[in-house]
């Protein structure tokens, strides 16, 4: 029995690969931004509990590194801490995030993170407060940090018909997992590894 997701993985690879036959296809841009340690940095933290007990946190950046590792490990995280901005500033391509809303418009900008859905509002506000306009339902929470759950995000967008990629992340295994997964379609792709 297949899972609900796995089908809706299918349906959404069926979907792109049925655009990519399509004749006479008009342009279709995105930008899609990592958030902590591309866009932003934070003070913000994952706070877990090992199998034995003991407490602890990781960065944001620890997280999308030791995440997935940890939760098959026993790990229990709590991403309270991680749904709000902490003692955010401008990361090291927030410049160019502004700079690409300017000449393109917010429309087909989004924010994809390893944080839980829930932080949409906080991501939101802070970034709107630091100049950058991106809509609320264009930013993405997965509460996974695994490489894979962001290919398999960028399918969807494939399978909504855009063509013409940007995606930026600080982690290298995001920005080879969505490489490849657009390698596979017939798109246009800039894929980023912010420093």
């Amino acid at each position: 029995v297949k899972s609900i997701e796995e089908s809706r993985n299918n349906t959404e690879r069926a979907e792109a690969l049925e655009n990519q036959t399509s004749a006479n296809r008009e342009k279709k841009g995105i930008s899609v931004w990592d958030f902590d340690g591309t866009i932003a940095n934070t003070k913000s933290n994952v706070l877990y509990t090992d199998p034995k007990g003991r407490k602890g946190k990781l960065t944001a950046e620890e997280y999308a590194e030791q995440g997935s590792d940890l939760i098959k490990a026993g790990y229990k995280f709590d991403f309270t801490e991680f749904s709000k901005v902490v003692d955010g500033k401008k990361g090291p391509l927030f410049d160019k995030a502004v700079a690409r809303n300017e000449k393109f418009g917010n429309n087909d900008v989004f924010i994809l993170t390893a944080r839980p859905a829930n932080s949409n509002i906080a991501i939101r506000e802070f970034l709107k407060g630091v100049g950058l306009d991106v809509k609320l339902e264009n930013i993405t929470g997965l509460a996974n940090s695994t490489a894979k759950a962001k290919g398999e995000w960028m399918i969807g967008k494939v399978a909504k018909g855009y063509n013409d990629f940007y995606f930026a992340d600080d982690m290298m295994q995001n920005t080879k997992a969505v490489k490849d997964v657009l390698n596979k379609f017939d798109v246009k792709s800039d894929v980023q590894l912010a420093r």
